[in-house]
């Protein structure tokens, strides 16, 4: 079969994909950093309590959402790379109706849910009130956030990450300057660092509509209500969402368990734990964009019935994310101390994590496998298999970790998670002869 235009498979292609994702995930962190150093400037510590409580709610809340970007990107992807654009009109008509729903369902449901959060969160009145502040004003920003997921996701599987960039540089900016203003300027404290990211979401969904208003218009002219509604694709959907839902759910249940069993072990192990995974998260903000890129030329190839592009595409991504994984780990060897000292300058705290950094050295060679894997099945929205090899991978590194940790202490923790990590590139690998053979010769 010849290939499809939109399928041709390039290394310029795969930074071009890549590239915009990477410079965007970067952005990401500096709006926790500014949130943090601004309310780090008031008098009272207690903000900073409430705007890290805050944060955690909104980040478990939202997170639950994601499958809003990662199925999105999969059936947009398809319909693309099939050049069938009212399939791409009819997934974006309902993904933005998903979106909305979720979003103003969560503002209904949103005040026993935060009560709900702060009993299981158990702080100091002081702190579980200002948090509570603070989650009421964010709670409206959910409509915004969980469109701007969706944006993404579209974005993504149209190939055009940057416009990607672009919407998390509209959000992650603006935030920042909104910060500085109302907190640093108005001193209006909690709220000011609330109302600053309420505002720069609705910044990003309106971006977001009008980067897209030439889509969106195609849509709303083939809009058919009993189309989009259509029972069949709107299960699909559904279900692909639900797949993925319960995928990200064991995910955050794996790397919670991980927080709380080194919390057991002490303060100082939780703290030096907590800095060392926030080295895995910038390694992951790092091989994310190579996933996404994966997601977007595989899925294309994928409704384009096109395995040789399918293949390029697995093996150029794989290929250039296992050179940047390499890259990381040996930032991590030459600099892994300075970066950790960068986070505390407690002394126990400080030996601790260094004591485990060779876990965070060889964490991207053992991580990236699972990352482009993921990428490769968001992209052909086999999310059943996702959904079922996480299930899987997540209850061998449970009971593992009854072992390893009784055994080997923290080194059995890291031992755990990096093993958890090999499980879900083998479980996943397992499946994916069976994405091959859905795609004809």
């Amino acid at each position: 079969m010849s290939s499809h235009p939109k399928t041709q498979i390039t290394h310029r292609a795969i930074w071009a994909l890549a590239g915009p994702i990477i410079i965007s995930n970067l952005s990401t962190p500096l709006v926790g950093a500014v949130d943090t150093a601004v309310v780090g400037h008031m008098p009272e510590p207690q903000a900073m309590g409430a705007v890290a409580l805050g944060a955690l709610i909104f980040s478990f809340l939202f997170w639950g959402f994601g499958f809003l970007k990662m199925g999105t990107t999969g059936f947009i992807a398809q319909a693309y790379g099939a050049n069938d654009q009212q399939a791409l009109s009819d997934t974006l008509s309902r993904v933005i109706l998903l979106a909305l729903g979720f979003g103003f369902l969560t503002i209904l449901l949103g005040y026993p849910l935060i009560q709900f959060a702060l009993y299981i969160l158990d702080s100091t009145p002081q702190i579980e009130s200002l948090t509570a502040e603070y989650a009421y004003i964010r709670l409206w920003s959910a409509p915004a956030t969980l469109c701007t997921y969706v944006f993404i996701g579209v974005f993504i599987g149209m190939h055009n990450t940057r416009k990607v960039l672009l919407l998390m540089l509209i959000l992650n900016l603006s935030n920042i300057s909104l910060d500085f203003i109302f907190v640093m300027g108005l001193e209006m404290g909690v709220k000011g660092v609330a109302l600053a990211t309420l505002i720069a979401e609705y910044l990003a969904a309106f971006a977001g509509f009008y980067l897209l208003r030439d889509p969106i218009k195609r849509a709303l002219k083939q809009f058919s209500r009993a189309k989009i509604f259509e029972r069949k694709a709107f299960t699909v959907l559904m279900k692909a969402n639900s797949d993925i839902f319960i995928r990200t759910l064991c995910l955050v249940f794996s790397l919670s368990y991980f927080t709380a069993q080194g919390a057991k072990m002490g303060e100082v192990i939780l703290a030096s734990n907590a800095i060392l995974l926030h080295l895995q998260s910038i390694m992951a903000y790092g091989l994310d964009g190579f996933a996404h890129a994966a997601e977007a030329l595989t899925g294309s190839a994928y409704g384009a019935k096109n395995r040789s592009a399918f293949k390029r595409a697995v093996k150029l991504t794989t290929i250039w994310a296992f050179i940047i994984a390499i890259g990381i780990c040996l930032i991590y060897f030459l600099f892994g101390e300075m970066i950790i000292g960068l986070f505390t300058n407690i002394n126990e705290v400080l030996a601790s994590a260094i004591i485990y950094l060779p876990w965070m050295i060889i964490t991207p060679i053992v991580s990236i496998w699972s990352f482009q894997l993921d990428g490769i099945f968001i992209g052909a929205s086999f999310t059943k298999e996702m959904r079922n090899a996480m299930i899987v991978s997540m209850l061998i590194y449970l009971a593992l970790l009854q072992f390893l940790i009784p055994q080997f202490g923290n080194h059995g923790l890291f031992l755990g998670l990096s093993l958890f990590m090999v499980i879900r590139a083998i479980t996943l690998g397992m499946y994916y002869p069976r994405i091959l053979r859905a795609i004809p010769n």
